[in-house]
């Protein structure tokens, strides 16, 4: 884990015992890359955690099948308060992590309502049952840099201006300032963490990172020979995803609540991702990858880069996993999936 202490006193930072009462949080989007490894964060200090799953016969619970067993699961809805208002009062956690999203930028384009109504009022739907049912409840929201979009400055800090350049970057501009909103109006402890892009052998396919990823190791076994790319030249600043959960878990400790750009501070582009990506399996990006233009956003974000010095003096915390490893440990990861694959198929 990350070095450094935590500035204010955290509740739960001794290992639960038969006489202590075992923290509870709730995690909605649990399924998803961050809720698997929040889960896993959080079970591993003693929490008896709650995952909030939509009602359908299409979730899927590859990422958290390991914890199967660990983890309570509740039928709810970020759409329907009700569900919320249910889950929150049957299971009355002590945290609560909302995670849940229509969470892929390109989609949003596509479904601007959908996301509106996911992305932006399921946060007031959130903040609003927790007022109603136990407003002692310490609450995360998770935004996002894509808040910044159109850049006002370079790098992103906590006090940079907003220009969000997609539905999905409006509605967690949305969700942002409601989470303020609820905190300054009702004296919630509700605290928000801009997290700059952050990956893992768990992010989905339809992100470019995983695709990329998966694309270098279905060339390297000659189950594909190209991969379609859009704008190469944008540039993000990219971390491990299971570094930015503990940065959750420290953001909703703290005394008073506060909102933390969480990032590694370095800016990569799509092409550096692939060179690397491709070079781990010993072949040259170039002759595989193809520009095309469907997979270029109508509005671009061409620089995303934060400063995490508020997170590293107030919080402790700072990334442990660099660029070059991270892109590794996604492709490895890629490549023992369908060397298994193919194992089970012969």
């Amino acid at each position: 884990m990350p070095d450094g202490a935590l500035v204010n006193r955290p509740r739960q930072t001794e290992p639960v015992t038969e006489t202590t009462k075992a923290p509870r949080a709730l995690i909605t989007g649990i399924t998803g890359q961050d809720g698997s490894y929040l889960a896993e964060f959080l079970l591993d200090r003693g929490y008896e955690v709650i995952g909030m799953v939509r009602r359908s016969s299409t979730v899927n619970y590859e990422r958290i099948a390991h914890l199967m067993g660990r983890i309570e699961f509740h039928s709810g809805d970020l759409m329907d308060q009700l569900s919320i208002i249910e889950a929150i009062r049957e299971h009355a956690p002590d945290e609560v992590y909302n995670l849940a999203a229509q969470s892929f930028v390109q989609t949003s384009f596509g479904q601007p309502v959908l996301t509106g109504e996911t992305t932006a009022l399921g946060v007031t739907r959130m903040l609003d049952a927790i007022r109603l049912v136990d407003p002692t409840i310490r609450f995360y929201q998770a935004s996002s840099s894509e808040m910044f979009g159109k850049v006002q400055e370079v790098p992103q800090t906590e006090s940079t201006h907003f220009h969000p350049r997609s539905p999905y970057g409006v509605a967690k501009v949305y969700g942002h300032w409601i989470t303020v909103n609820y905190r300054e109006s009702y004296g919630l402890h509700a605290c928000s963490g801009m997290l700059f892009n952050h990956e893992s052998p768990r992010r989905g396919l339809e992100f470019v990172t995983r695709k990329i990823s998966h694309g270098a190791a279905q060339i390297a076994l000659g189950q594909a020979t190209e991969l379609r790319l859009g704008n190469l030249d944008a540039k993000r600043d990219w971390g491990y995803a299971g570094d930015y959960v503990d940065a959750m878990w420290r953001m909703v400790q703290q005394d008073e609540p506060e909102d933390f750009v969480i990032c590694t501070g370095e800016t990569h582009t799509v092409r550096e991702f692939c060179q690397i990506a491709f070079s781990r399996v010993g072949l040259n990006w170039e002759e595989h990858v193809v520009v095309d233009q469907q997979y270029y956003r109508p509005a671009e974000v061409d620089l995303l880069v934060g400063d995490a010095s508020l997170a590293a003096d107030r919080l402790g915390w700072r990334p442990t996993v660099d660029f070059v490893n991270l892109v590794e440990m996604m492709v490895d990861a890629d490549m023992a999936l369908l060397e298994g694959r193919l194992r089970n198929l012969s």
